[in-house]
Formats: C-alpha cells, structure tokens, sequence
C-alpha cells in the first residue's frame, strides 16, 4: 500500500507541473520529495492511532514490531513517527530537502530491523500478516534511493557545474 501512494502521490505532483505548469513539480526529482512526504504522513499516523482502531495499523501493532532488544518500545515508535513526519517536512521545503533526505535515507535504515523482525514474528498489522520480507527488503531499500535522489545526493554532476577549462600558463596551487 505504502508502495502504491509513493508511486500515484509522485505521478500526480508530476503532473500538475507538466499539465497545469505548476512550477514546484516541474521535475521528477521534486514530485517525488513530494511524493514520499505524503506516504510518510500516511505511515507517520498509524504510530499515534490508539489501539481499539483496527481498520488500519495502530500504535500497538507498530510496537509490536520493535525487536526485544530495542529499549522503550512505545517511545520509539512515537519518536519514529515524529522523525517520519519531520523528514515529510522537510521533504516539501527546499532549503531542507537534502538533510531530510539524508536523515530520512538513515532512518529507513535504522527501522529495517522492525520490518525484519515483524515478517520473522508473525506480527500482524490491522490483522493482516506484515509485508514479507521478500518484498519489504527491496521496498525499504527503493524507499531509502528516493530520499537519497530526491534530496539530490544521487544526482548526476551536471555538465553546467563543471569546472572551467584553466587558462594556458596559469598556475593553481
């Protein structure tokens, strides 16, 4: 589902630049900063959602994810929500897209242990069995490329930046 919103948010950012000329989604790169802030809103609420709300994941299920060595369950679930909702902002902001993108591509990281544990576990979320690991070690890892291109840390060197040929006799230290 997460897989779904990133990709439908980042093609409808895309094109109310291309069709409405909507100058903030005028590259791929910005549709899809946009897009992942939307799926981590999306992931972000399910670790506030009390726990008698079963149509979608709650607070309880994402505790249940923590491995047992993690210390404080319940709290870094909230702090990884928070974190989740912070990159989200800082995603939609240029002048802090590549820190968030950064700190987000290392959080992706840090919670992949979650997301091995919950497949090994049985956890379920909302009732339903975790996504397997088949297929979330390939997400997380897409989704970890996506901050990192979004945020421009992957981006090839353009050929506008390159250096300006040294004049002839010209001596640079």
């Amino acid at each position: 589902m997460t897989l779904i919103v990133l990709v439908v948010a980042t093609v409808c950012f895309r094109l109310l630049g291309a069709l409405f000329d909507v100058a903030r989604f005028a590259t791929w790169r910005v549709s899809a900063a946009h897009g992942l802030a939307v799926m981590l809103v999306m992931t972000a609420s399910a670790h506030f959602v009390p726990s008698d709300v079963t149509f979608m994941p709650n607070h309880a299920d994402m505790v249940a994810m923590v491995p047992p060595f993690v210390p404080f369950p319940a709290f870094v679930v909230h702090l990884t929500g928070v974190l989740e909702l912070a990159g989200a902002v800082g995603l939609v902001l240029p002048a802090t897209r590549k820190a968030a993108g950064i700190c987000l591509a290392l959080l992706f990281v840090l919670m992949l242990p979650a997301n091995i544990h919950a497949a090994l576990d049985g956890v379920t979320l909302a009732g339903e069995a975790a996504t397997p690991l088949w297929q979330r070690i390939p997400e997380q890892i897409l989704y970890i490329g996506i901050a990192l291109w979004a945020a421009g840390v992957m981006a090839r060197p353009s050929s506008r930046t390159a250096s300006a040929p040294v004049a002839r006799g010209t001596h640079h230290p």
